[in-house]
C-alpha cells in the first residue's frame, strides 16, 4: 500500500489505483494523511473542503467521504493502516514510511548527513523523483490545501538547490546549472534560484549566460513586483563582473553558491575531496595541539559488522549526537530488533576518533551464562597492556587499576547484550575523552538517572526497509519478481530483522520455493514462530529470543504476558490489565510497566500499550488462565455500563449484568458525559474485538451486551462501521433464543443500516424488533422500535402505517414512564405531521412534549430532542401565521443548540430565523458569534 501526495492524490494498492473518486473524498484524505497518525477534529475537515460556509450537511457529507474510504482500506487488504475515530477527530493510523511526502522528507535529511558529494546526489535526485507534478493534485481548492501545496513546494525547491550544492561539491558544474535552469524557469521571481543558477552558469564557464539571467530576472522583478534585485541576486552579479578569484572556475572540493540569506558563499578546501570524504566517514578529528601519548597496545577489540546492513540513519545519528556530546548511548529495543548490529556499524565507522583503541565485551544478559563484571574488566586489562602475572587478584583492585589506566585514554567502549545497570557501571573508563555505548532490551533505569545515559530506543522496520532487508538477505532478483509476496513477508515479519534475516535462510534451504509459498506458510498463526526458526540457530529463533526476554520477570509481570494472549483487540490499558491478571490496577500498572521495560508491549500514549504480531503469538503459546477472556469481557461490560449511564444519565439501563458476571476488583467511574464519550472512542477496536472472541468463545450473552451498551457512541458516530460487530451480536442473540436482546439488537442494526442509506436491509431487521419485544414485555424497548421502524418507512414518504407506528410509540413510552423514549416518538411525529401538513397537530405535539423533562438543564439526548422539537414547534407556529412566537421559540432552540454544540441545530435554526424576519445588526452579530463557538465545539 502506497499512498501519494507529491502529485495527484492517491492511495496503490499493489499495481493499482484505488478508485478516490471526487476531488472531496481526496481532500479528506489528504488532511488526514498531511496529518498521519495524529487526531484531525471534523472541524478541520470542513475547513478545507469549504471556504465558505459550509452547507447544513458538511457533518453528513464528511461521514460519508470517511465511511467510502474506509471501504476501500478494507478491500485493499491488511496493511498496517486504519481510520479510526477518536471522540469527535479522525486519526489515521499508518506507517509513515507508506507516504510519499514522509520519503521525501526522509531522504533530504539523510543526503544532509552523506559525507561524500555522489552519495548526496543520489541520495537527494532519489527524493526529487518521487514528485509527479503539482502537490496535492485533484483536491479542492480551499485556502489550507492551498497552504499546505505551497510548503510542500517550498520544501521541493530547498531540496533541488541542495541538488544544485551537491553537484557543485563534486565538481559538475553543467549539472548544477541543469538542474537550477529548469526550476528557475518555473520560479522566474525566486532570487536565491536565480542567482545560485548565475554562479553555477558562470563556473560552467557560461559568463554571457549568467550575466543575461541576471537582467532577466531583473526586469520581471521590475516589471511584475516594481522592487529592485535583493542582496543574493544582486552580490552574484557583482562577484561576476568583478571576476573575483573565489568564483573562477575551481577543482573539486571548491563549493560556491547564494544561500537563502543573501550571501555568496565561498568553501576552499585545503585537501583533495577524496581525502575530506574519507577523513569525515572514517570520524576523523582535527587535533589542535599535542596530546600525552599513553603507554601501552592499541587495543581494537570490536567484532566484525553484520552483513546487509542497512538503514538506520537516524538512530545513528542519535547515538553519534550522544556520543558526542559526552553522554553514554543505551542503544535499547526488543529482541531481534538489531541493537547489536547497529551498535557494531556505529563503532566500526567511528572507532577511529578513539586513538587508544576499542573495547567490547558481550555481557549475555539475556543468554547463556551472565558474565560478571570482573571477567570483562581483567580482560580489558589484558587488552590494554597488563601482564597476566601483574593482574590484581582482588576484584576492587582490578577495577581501580581499569580506572585508572582509562583516566588519561580515548577509548570506545562497547558493552553489550546487557541486563542490569551494575553490570555496565563497574566497566565504564573514567577518563572524559573516552565514549560508551551500551546494548540492551531493557530500559536500565539505574543507568539514565545516575549516569545520564540517553537512550536511543530501536523498533521493527517499516514496509519498504523490511523489504529492502529481505532483497538483500536472499537477493534483489527473487523480491523483483514477487513484490506483493515480499511485501507480505515483511509483515508477517513484524519487520523484525531477526525474523527476516531466518525467512532468507529457508528461502536460501528452498531454491525452488516461491516467496508467495513461504507467506502462505507463515499466514499460519499456528506455525509462524516455528518456522521463524532453523536447527542451527537455536539461541537466537524469534521464540528462542522472547523465552530469554521473558525470563527473569517478575511473577506478576509474567503472567500478565501470558494472559496477552487471549487479548482480543490491539491494545490494553490498566483496567483490561487488571482484569487479565485479577489484581488490582496498582499492580496490573507495575506489570505493564515491567513489560513495556522489556520492550515486550509499547506504551504508544499514556496508559496505552500495544504488542508486535510476533510477540502476540509467543503469549498465546504460554496458556492464559481459563477466565482469562471471561473477566476481560466482563471489565468491558460493567465499564461499557457505567460509560453508558454517564454519557445518557436520564436513559433506562439497555440490559443487566448476566448472571455468572465475574465483579471486576475495580470500577471505572466517569464523572461526565465528555469522559465516558473519550473511552468509547478510545476502546472502540477493543470492544468490536472482545463481540467477536466473547462469539468465537461462546460466551454469546456477553456478545450482544458488548455491542448495544455502545449505543451512545453508535447515535453519535453512526457512519463508523458498525455493522459487522452489530451482526456479529444478532446471531450471537438468536443462538440464546432471547427476545429481548435480538429486538434490542434488530433495532440498532436497523437504525444504523437506515442512516447508511440501506432502506431494505434495515426493513428486514426493524419489520421483526417489535413483535420480539412485545414477546419480552418490554414496552421501552418496543416503542424505540416502532419509532426506528417508522423512520425506515418515511425515507419514502410518511404513511397512514408509520403514523400508527409512532402513535403506538408514544403510548407504550408513556404508559412505561419512559420519558427519553418518548421524547424520541414525539420528535418523530412533529416531523410527520410537517410533513402531512397539519400544523395545528404538529403545534399541540411539541406543546405537550415541551413540558416533559423535568427540572433542570437536560443534556445529552434530552437536550437535543428538546431543541429539535423546539425547531419542529418554531415550523409549526410559522404556518399558523404566528411569526413571533415562531421567533421566540426558535431563538431559544438557537440559543440551546449554540450552548450544547449540535451545530446541526444552529444551521437549521438560522434557516428559520432568516425565513421569519431579517435579523437586526447586533442579534446578527450574536448569532454569528454563536455559530463560531458552536464550530469550535463536537457534536454528532
Amino acid at each position: 500500500m502506497e499512498f501519494r501526495l507529491l502529485g495527484g492524490v492517491c492511495a496503490v494498492a499493489g499495481a493499482s489505483e484505488l478508485p478516490l473518486g471526487a476531488a472531496k473524498r481526496r481532500s479528506v484524505l489528504a488532511v488526514l494523511l498531511l496529518r498521519a497518525n495524529a487526531a484531525v477534529p471534523m472541524e478541520q475537515l470542513i475547513d478545507a473542503l469549504w471556504d465558505e460556509e459550509p452547507p447544513a450537511h458538511a457533518r453528513t457529507v464528511i461521514q460519508g467521504h470517511v465511511s467510502r474510504l474506509r471501504a476501500l482500506l478494507a478491500g485493499a487488504g491488511d496493511c498496517g493502516v486504519r481510520l479510526v475515530t477518536q471522540g469527535p477527530s479522525y486519526v489515521f493510523e499508518m506507517p509513515k514510511e507508506l507516504l510519499d511526502a514522509h520519503r521525501f522528507e526522509e531522504l533530504a535529511r539523510l543526503a544532509k548527513h552523506r559525507k561524500r558529494p555522489a552519495e548526496a546526489v543520489a541520495t537527494l535526485r532519489e527524493a526529487l523523483a518521487l514528485w509527479r507534478g503539482p502537490a496535492l493534485t485533484g483536491t479542492v481548492r480551499s485556502a489550507s490545501l492551498l497552504a499546505a501545496a505551497h510548503a510542500l513546494e517550498e520544501t521541493r525547491l530547498l531540496v533541488v538547490e541542495d541538488l544544485a550544492d551537491a553537484y557543485g561539491r563534486l565538481g559538475d558544474r553543467a549539472g548544477a546549472a541543469a538542474v537550477l535552469q529548469a526550476e528557475a524557469v518555473a520560479h522566474p521571481l525566486r532570487e536565491s534560484l536565480a542567482a545560485s543558477l548565475m554562479l553555477a552558469l558562470y563556473q560552467a564557464g557560461r559568463q554571457s549566460d549568467a550575466l543575461d539571467w541576471y537582467h532577466r530576472t531583473r526586469g520581471l522583478l521590475a516589471d511584475e513586483l516594481g522592487i529592485d534585485p535583493g542582496p543574493a541576486l544582486r552580490g552574484a552579479y557583482e562577484a561576476i563582473l568583478r571576476g573575483e578569484p573565489s568564483i573562477q572556475p575551481s577543482p573539486p572540493g571548491t563549493l560556491v553558491r547564494a544561500d537563502r540569506a543573501g550571501t555568496v558563499l565561498v568553501r576552499a578546501d585545503p585537501v583533495p575531496q577524496a581525502t575530506a570524504d574519507r577523513a569525515a566517514s572514517e570520524g576523523a578529528q582535527v587535533s589542535t595541539g599535542p596530546r600525552p601519548v599513553t603507554d601501552g597496545p592499541v587495543p581494537r577489540l570490536l567484532p566484525r559488522g553484520v552483513r546487509g546492513f542497512l538503514g538506520r540513519e537516524t538512530e545513528l545519528l542519535e547515538i553519534d549526537r550522544s556520543v558526542r556530546d559526552g553522554a553514554i548511548a543505551l542503544v535499547i529495543g526488543p529482541a531481534g530488533v538489531g541493537k547489536t548490529a547497529l551498535a557494531l556499524q556505529w563503532a566500526h565507522g567511528g572507532q577511529a576518533r578513539y586513538q587508544d583503541g576499542t573495547l567490547f565485551a558481550d555481557l549475555r544478559g539475556f543468554g547463556g551464562a551472565q558474565v560478571e563484571p570482573v571477567e570483562i574488566v581483567r580482560e580489558f586489562l589484558l587488552a590494554l597492556g597488563v601482564p597476566a602475572r601483574r593482574m590484581p587478584e582482588s576484584a576492587a583492585a582490578a577495577f581501580a587499576l581499569y580506572r585508572t589506566l582509562t583516566e588519561e585514554r580515548e577509548l570506545l567502549v562497547v558493552l553489550d547484550n546487557a541486563r542490569r545497570a551494575d553490570q555496565v557501571r563497574s566497566l565504564l573508563p573514567a577518563g572524559p575523552g573516552s565514549a560508551v555505548l551500551v546494548t540492551s532490551r531493557l530500559r536500565l533505569g539505574g543507568l539514565i538517572v545516575e549516569e545520564l545515559a540517553r537512550p536511543v530506543q530501536v523498533d521493527v522496520l517499516g514496509p519498504e526497509p523490511a523489504t529492502a532487508l529481505l532483497a538483500v538477505a536472499v537477493g534483489g532478483g527473487r523480491v523483483a519478481a514477487e513484490p506483493a509476496a515480499a511485501a507480505e513477508l515483511a509483515q508477517l515479519c513484524d519487520g523484525l530483522p531477526l525474523a527476516l534475516r531466518i525467512t532468507a535462510a529457508q528461502l536460501a534451504a528452498r531454491p525452488r520455493w516461491r516467496l508467495a509459498d513461504l507467506a502462505a506458510e507463515l499466514a499460519n498463526e499456528q506455525r509462524r514462530l516455528a518456522l521463524l526458526s532453523l536447527d542451527d540457530f537455536e539461541d537466537a529463533g524469534v521464540a528462542a529470543a522472547l523465552r530469554l526476554t521473558v525470563q527473569g520477570l517478575p511473577q506478576d509481570a509474567l503472567r500478565l504476558f501470558a494472559q496477552l494472549g487471549v487479548l482480543p483487540g490491539p491494545d490494553l490499558d490498566r483496567g483490561a490489565a487488571a482484569a487479565l491478571l485479577d489484581r488490582s490496577p496498582a499492580v496490573a500498572a507495575e506489570a505493564l510497566d515491567r513489560l513495556a521495560g522489556a520492550h515486550l508491549i509499547t506504551e504508544y500514549a499514556p496508559g496505552r500499550y500495544s504488542l508486535h504480531d510476533l510477540v502476540r503469538l509467543y503469549a498465546r503459546g504460554l496458556r492464559a488462565d481459563e477466565g482469562a477472556l471471561l473477566r476481560l469481557l466482563d471489565s468491558y461490560t460493567v465499564t461499557a455500563l457505567a460509560a453508558s449511564a454517564a454519557a445518557e444519565p436520564d436513559d433506562k439501563p439497555c440490559c443487566v449484568l448476566p448472571a455468572d458476571f465475574h465483579a471486576p476488583s475495580s470500577v471505572r467511574e466517569f464523572d461526565s458525559r465528555e469522559a465516558a464519550f473519550e473511552w468509547y472512542a478510545a476502546q472502540q477496536d477493543n470492544l468490536a474485538a472482545a463481540v467477536a472472541a466473547a462469539r468465537a468463545a461462546g460466551h454469546d450473552e456477553r456478545a450482544w451486551r458488548l455491542a448495544v451498551l455502545q449505543w451512545p457512541h453508535v447515535v453519535w458516530h453512526v457512519r463508523d462501521g458498525w455493522v459487522p460487530m452489530l451482526e456479529q451480536a444478532l446471531e450471537a442473540t438468536r443462538r440464546l433464543d432471547d427476545p429481548d436482546a435480538e429486538s434490542r439488537v434488530r433495532a440498532l442494526l436497523g437504525w444504523v443500516l437506515t442512516r447508511e442509506g440501506r432502506l431494505s436491509e434495515a426493513l428486514v431487521e426493524l419489520e421483526l424488533a417489535p413483535a420480539l419485544a412485545a414477546r419480552a414485555q418490554d414496552p421501552s424497548s418496543e416503542a424505540t422500535a416502532l419509532v426506528n421502524l417508522a423512520v425506515a418507512l418515511d425515507r419514502n414518504g410518511v404513511t397512514d402505517v408509520s403514523l400508527r407506528h409512532v402513535s403506538r410509540a408514544v403510548e407504550l413510552a408513556r404508559e412505561a414512564q419512559d420519558i427519553f423514549t418518548e421524547l424520541l416518538a414525539l420528535h418523530h411525529r412533529t416531523r410527520q405531521l410537517l410533513v402531512r401538513g397539519d400544523a395545528v397537530a404538529a403545534e399541540r405535539c411539541t406543546a405537550y412534549a415541551l413540558t416533559l423533562g423535568g427540572a433542570g438543564t437536560p443534556t445529552g439526548l434530552i437536550a437535543l430532542r428538546q431543541t429539535l422539537l423546539r425547531l419542529g414547534r418554531g415550523e409549526a407556529l410559522r404556518a399558523l401565521g404566528e411569526r413571533e412566537a415562531a421567533e421566540v421559540v426558535v431563538r431559544r432552540a438557537l440559543t440551546d443548540a449554540v450552548r450544547q454544540g449540535f451545530k446541526e441545530a444552529v444551521t437549521s435554526a438560522r434557516s428559520q430565523l432568516g425565513a421569519l424576519t431579517a435579523l437586526t445588526a447586533d442579534a446578527g452579530a450574536g448569532v454569528e458569534a454563536g455559530v463560531g463557538v458552536a464550530r469550535q465545539r463536537s457534536s454528532a
